[in-house]
């Protein structure tokens, strides 16, 4: 064995036992970014059930809302958000009782223990107006003073305390309007939520204008939630049922064509390999996760140092600029260590790294996208049963449904649907998948490529969807042998993603 192999082996221990391992295990007590969508996207539901229509408004025009919004959206939103409260409650007393077991991690835990009563105390004044919204008034009353109770008995001071009294004054009987009762309201709650609690209100106060005022406001918003709701739920439904029936058109295609279908085009012709096992690993050891600890851990924290600059402190725009920052270094670094790994091999045999512009990457692309939809939609439902809400999430996802500003979503765009497609795929697709079939046959070579893929983000939750998206990816690559139709693939899909989360997280 030569010292190359025995310094290989070392770092892949080391890596998967500090790094790969921990950041796993790490990812599994991190709420996914799911239930916070699914808020977000109820939120907007609510909102769209206060459109009232256009004068003369057409009856197809009433079902088309009424299909986006549903049968019983308040009744809806009140399980999601139930549903919520309990996954919250679950995690926190998971979060309590590794604290007592893990001393050394407590300030962290003592971090996230806070965050998650927050949120507890933040849905029980959202399920009080959903009680009270549907005629539950007594219920609504009972929630609000369960909450009180509980915030007492903690000596608790803060908003939600004062926020649930003044929500149990005006829909007690009689209501009672508390001092500062609009600023509270304002301070404490928002959107759908917020109107509704200023509505009664100002009901109760007798202040016509304002409520008139509030009410022609929540029009406007709601007009906008139902065409956001027709986005970000209507399209990528349209999208799915599409991407079934092309899933169908290409497995019957098998099935009656053979060799002769999309589907076995080029399906078993393997690459000449010219590199064995041990420079696969050193590319993916030493280039890419090697690379990514020693740029986030130690070469960007050090240099933002000695600049005199503290990332706790930057806002969404320099936050966004650093992560974009840190992924173009990461990539850099891992591609040069690529390079200088085949560079004795050069040039390549036939059908290595291939761009074919002039050729259907378009075609393979798109269709790989809406056959993926289906694929990636239907395995993540089952991935939510498993890991019931937790497993973490890319962190770029949770910046992304932060921020309103254009800017920084602009940023996120060249990070995720132009830097990472092309970065990506040229090591997994291009080089992984490829060096595999030197020992795998595609199918497994793809299969391989894709949990590998589906590993190196790090988070529990998404091992299975984007093992998923990593197979449709390696089947479009090795059926076109082109590289542009599998970054095309990704650069749609994460831009997808993208823009859904701007959507949702911009509110109304």
């Amino acid at each position: 064995m030569t010292l190359k192999r025995i310094i290989l082996g070392v770092l892949t221990v080391f890596l998967v036992v500090f790094f790969i391992g921990p950041s796993l295990l790490g990812s599994w007590q991190q709420p996914q970014i799911q239930s916070r969508l699914e808020l977000y996207q109820t939120n907007l539901l609510l909102y769209a059930t206060e459109w009232q229509g256009e004068p003369g408004e057409d009856a197809n025009s009433k079902s088309l809302r009424d299909a986006l919004i549903g049968a019983e959206p308040l009744k809806n939103a009140q399980k999601q958000y139930q549903e919520a409260r309990e996954q919250a409650e679950t995690n926190l007393a998971k979060a309590k009782a590794q604290a007592e077991l893990l001393p050394d991690e407590t300030k962290q835990l003592k971090g996230t223990i806070t965050q998650l009563e927050d949120f507890i105390n933040q849905v029980d004044l959202r399920l009080g107006i959903l009680q009270a919204k549907q005629g539950e008034r007594k219920g609504a009353v009972e929630t609000w003073r369960s909450e009180i109770q509980t915030l007492e008995a903690k000596s608790s001071d803060s908003e939600s305390l004062k926020s649930a009294e003044v929500l149990l004054g005006l829909w007690s009987t009689p209501p009672q309007i508390l001092p500062n009762s609009e600023s509270i309201i304002k301070k404490s709650l928002d959107g759908w939520f917020r109107n509704q609690a200023l509505t009664k209100l100002y009901y109760l106060q007798q202040r016509d204008e304002a409520l008139a005022q509030l009410i022609a406001a929540e029009q406007k918003m709601a007009e906008q939630a139902i065409l956001k709701l027709a986005i970000v739920g209507a399209v990528p439904t349209i999208g799915f049922l599409i991407g079934v029936g092309l899933l169908l058109f290409l497995l019957i295609q098998r099935a009656i064509k053979g060799k002769d279908s999309l589907l076995a085009q080029n399906g078993n012709l393997t690459f000449s390999t010219p590199w064995d096992g041990e420079t696969i690993l050193q590319v993916f050891v030493a280039g890419f996760f090697l690379m990514q600890i020693l740029v986030s851990i130690l070469v960007l924290p050090i240099t933002l140092k000695l600049l005199n600059l503290d990332p706790t402190t930057f806002d969404l725009r320099s936050k966004a600029l650093l992560v974009f920052v840190n992924y173009v270094l990461v990539a850099a670094a891992a591609l040069s260590v690529l390079y200088v790994s085949i560079k004795s091999f050069l040039p390549l045999p036939e059908g290595w790294f291939r761009f074919k512009l002039l050729d259907k990457w378009l075609f393979w692309g798109f269709g790989g996208y809406l056959a993926a939809l289906p694929l990636v939609i239907l395995i993540s439902l089952i991935n939510q049963r498993i890991w019931q809400g937790q497993g973490g999430s890319n962190p770029l996802l949770s910046l992304a449904l932060e921020t309103k500003d254009l800017v920084v979503l602009a940023i996120f765009f060249v990070t995720a649907a132009i830097a990472a497609p092309i970065f990506e795929e040229l090591l997994f697709r291009g080089f992984l998948l490829p060096s595999l079939t030197r020992y795998l046959p595609v199918w497994g070579a793809i299969i391989a490529s894709s949990l590998i893929f589906a590993i190196a983000h790090l988070s529990l939750s998404e091992v299975l969807p984007l093992t998923t998206l990593g197979m449709v990816l390696g089947v479009v690559y090795t059926r076109s042998r082109n590289l542009l139709a599998s970054i095309f693939l990704h650069s749609l899909w994460n831009s997808g993603t993208l823009i859904s989360l701007f959507i949702l997280g911009s509110g109304v």
